[in-house]
């Protein structure tokens, strides 16, 4: 992969910020500069300031750079796309629109883009639904679970089972259960959902539906196609346990139907990377630029698109790296980490140095969520057990983060590292990584609500993967204080990134091995 810039033109900020970065630095354009950027009572304004440093310096003046005026722009192109063309998820029209935004912007300020393309499986739901009609008749609003095959046309009526143990994730969970045509209805949790469907299917069940062991939107990946499983879609808990105290009294008939469009389709990732700095030691950063179908996917992730866009653009001003930086957007984050797993593969077979060039990986996934929190990835494990691999570096990645918000004074939580987005295919092959996120789906707590604002006992984004995801779902507040955060990290990195080298005792990186994609859900 080659990928280059020109000198940026045309950009409003390109003269100041050349002018600022120098060494001769005036104290009134700087002071402005920090002003603007440092929250009064930071309490270290004095080394954010200092002319001698240049990281410093410069990562003030990125900050000022990069408004959420700016960010607010690439928002409202977002929302057009969206509103022209229903959604902007991957293989659809919306995509490829939003897309050609970035490309444009890009090379608007300098840079050189790059499409990766790559083949996926597109799925588009054509129905899904699930009626009680006894003992009561209700509504119940189901989670898509992909790969699942369709029920016949017209849908299947039948009772619903239960299995002895409710996670119903082997044999011995429906041993003595009479399950044939009947759908099944097991808790989630302990074994993966395709567990629970093979294990549906071998009791005889004709379908079945998963219901959340939590609060909030559920839908999930049965992770590939298998002909043993059956019709599977998710429930939201408090629907499942109505269904789980219905069933304890007597018989529950359920109608479910669900049929799906299933094709082959082409997308691509967009790649932009700076013309300067070392090709050996590369700074990598990422955001998810398609939506979910049915919604204009502003939060999840048009804030990330945008204040990745808004931080590219605006760094074209600085001239002198001594690392290489490199942008991507990828596509089919939401039909299973598709585009960043097809990154990462292909440098496994074909350019493994270039993989092992990558310092660190940051990852930005929801960076305006309306009921948010400022979250970090939690890879030293202080708050949360992490569930995925934790390279060396990843640890110090996030202390770069928390360094940063502890100067401005600013408060922030662990988000467990997971790798439930796009640096998933990089932690599994031993790259370093850490990122910023405000919430999904998760609920605000007591405490979360003392510290932030905003209103506990619900999610993080009421509008999570919903039509409501738009413009005006997007706090401004969360979007400014982790754009800077972003702004600061990359300024940091691409000067120096020996503040996230790992002590020597903690070993190599484990290199190489391809991934299959993953979606973000899957047990």
């Amino acid at each position: 992969m080659s990928i280059h810039f020109r000198p940026a033109r045309h950009v409003a900020l390109a003269a100041t910020a050349a002018l600022l970065s120098t060494t001769a630095l005036s104290s009134t354009a700087l002071a402005t500069a920090t002003q603007a950027a440092t929250p009064s009572g930071s309490g270290n304004s004095q080394a954010v300031t200092h002319p001698k440093d240049p990281v410093a310096r410069d990562s003030a003046i990125l900050r000022w750079a990069v408004t959420v005026r700016g960010m607010e722009r690439h928002l409202r192109a977002l929302q057009a796309i969206a509103d022209r063309h229903g959604d902007r998820a991957a293989g659809r029209p919306g995509y490829e629109a939003s897309a050609r935004y970035v490309e444009h912007t890009l090379r608007w300020a300098g840079y050189r883009t790059e499409r990766q393309y790559f083949d996926f499986g597109y799925e588009e739901l054509l129905a899904l639904s699930v009626k009680q009609n006894s003992p009561t008749a209700r509504t119940v609003v189901p989670g898509e679970m992909s790969y699942s095959p369709d029920t016949p046309v017209g849908g299947v009526t039948a009772d619903i089972v239960a299995p002895v143990d409710p996670l119903g994730c082997t044999a011995d969970a429906w041993d003595g259960v009479e399950a044939a045509g009947k759908i099944a209805l097991v808790s989630r949790g302990s074994c993966t959902f395709a567990a629970k469907s093979l294990a549906a299917s071998a009791a005889g069940a004709s379908a079945i539906l998963i219901y959340n062991n939590a609060a909030g939107t559920f839908g999930g990946t049965l992770g590939g196609a298998n002909p043993d499983f059956v019709p599977t879609a998710g429930l939201q808990q408090a629907e499942g346990q109505a269904l789980v105290a219905d069933l304890a009294q007597g018989p529950v008939s359920v109608s479910f139907e669900l049929r799906v469009l299933r094709e082959t389709r082409r997308t691509f990732n967009v790649l932009a990377e700076s013309r300067r700095g070392n090709p050996d030691n590369v700074v990598m950063l990422g955001a998810h630029l398609d939506g979910v179908q049915d919604g204009p996917g502003l939060n999840d992730n048009g804030s990330g698109t945008a204040a990745l866009l808004e931080v590219a653009t605006k760094l074209t001003s600085f001239h002198r790296f001594n690392n290489k930086v490199r942008f991507a957007w990828w596509a089919g984050e939401e039909e299973g980490l598709l585009g960043s797993t097809h990154y990462v593969n292909d440098l496994v077979t074909n350019n493994p140095q270039g993989l092992d060039a990558i310092a660190s990986y940051l990852n930005f996934d929801m960076l305006g969520s309306p009921n948010y929190v400022i979250g970090v990835y939690d890879a030293d494990a202080s708050t949360y057990e992490p569930t995925a691999p934790v390279p060396p570096g990843s640890i110090e990645t996030e202390q770069l983060f928390r360094d940063y918000f502890t100067s401005i004074g600013q408060p922030v939580v662990d988000q467990q590292f997971s790798g439930r987005s796009d640096y998933q295919a990089f932690i599994l092959n031993g790259v370093a990584a850490g990122g910023l996120a405000t919430g999904a789906d998760g609920v605000k707590s007591e405490s979360e609500a003392a510290i932030f604002g905003g209103t506990a006992g619900i999610t993080y984004d009421p509008n999570y993967h919903k039509p409501g995801d738009n413009i005006a779902n997007v706090s401004r507040k969360a979007l400014d204080i982790q754009s800077d955060a972003i702004a600061h990290a990359v300024i940091q990195l691409c000067y120096d990134t020996s503040v996230i080298d790992p002590p020597a005792a903690s070993g190599e990186k484990t290199r190489f091995r391809t991934v299959s994609p993953q979606l973000l859900d899957r047990r």
